[in-house]
């Protein structure tokens, strides 16, 4: 590891799309097979470097907590009035990045990518994204970015301290092959943003099996579900497709 590389964790989107769970929890942490997702992004930046930094605007005092006690290495970027996007997140970072290059992590994105491989073979040159196939939505063809990136300094130095996505301000003027490396990623992709996403990547990550967290109870029939931690089944109930996050709040995924 070195810290000649720094990693961004982007942690401070609403995850409007993935309520009522994201009135419970912010996004990032809302658990994939038992671990939140933050923490398994967090466990891909440490793998390559020791100088990470995650960002938090919705529900940040719960975020910032959950940081601290677990991650206490980590530099929190708070960002207020209101959250700066993709771009302004790394433009708000810029004297903590201090002319280092940057991994960009996105903490609601789940796969099983080696982002050490995609730091690993990289020119220090390009913009270079992990990206899978999908027809239907490719940015670049068939290409769709998949939340891991490495960015030189000199892509990140021009980035606002302001709202802004790095496709609007940086990658929509890139070229393939010139200035920009696509990576593919073959394995499974998930970015977590609805609750049938959401609940399609605990059922790859268990291998189809019902996630039951720690300190849950299941008395009842949990077939192809998602039972959050503290969470309880009651015998007379039978779920299936479905994530129960506390016992007042079940989403149904048909």
């Amino acid at each position: 590891m070195t810290d000649h590389l720094v990693a961004v964790v982007l942690a401070a989107g609403a995850g409007r799309r993935l309520r009522p769970l994201t009135r419970l929890l912010p996004k990032s942490l809302c658990p994939v097979g038992g671990v939140p997702l933050l923490d398994q992004a967090l466990a891909r930046a440490f793998s390559v470097t020791t100088a990470v930094a995650v960002n938090a605007h919705h529900q940040r005092t719960r975020l910032a907590a959950h940081v601290e006690e677990r991650w206490p290495g980590v530099h929190l970027s708070v960002e207020e009035p209101e959250a700066l996007g993709t771009a302004g997140a790394l433009g708000h970072l810029r004297d903590w990045i201090d002319g280092r290059p940057v991994l960009v992590l996105n903490a609601d994105a789940w796969h099983r990518a080696d982002v050490g491989a995609l730091v690993g073979g990289w020119d220090g040159a390009r913009a270079r994204l992990l990206t899978v196939s999908d027809p239907a939505r490719g940015t670049w063809g068939d290409r769709r970015y998949i939340g891991a990136a490495v960015l030189p300094w000199e892509h990140v130095r021009p980035l606002p301290d302001a709202p802004a996505g790095l496709w609007e301000v940086s990658w929509r003027h890139l070229t393939p092959g010139a200035d920009l490396d696509l990576v593919p990623h073959d394995g499974p992709f998930f970015d977590c943003g609805t609750p049938a996403d959401y609940l399609a990547a605990n059922l790859t990550s268990s291998g189809g099996h019902t996630v039951v967290g720690h300190g849950a109870v299941v008395e009842g029939e949990a077939r192809e579900s998602v039972v959050w931690s503290g969470a309880r089944v009651e015998r007379a109930e039978r779920l299936w497709r479905a994530v129960r996050a506390t016992d007042g709040v079940t989403v149904l995924v048909r």
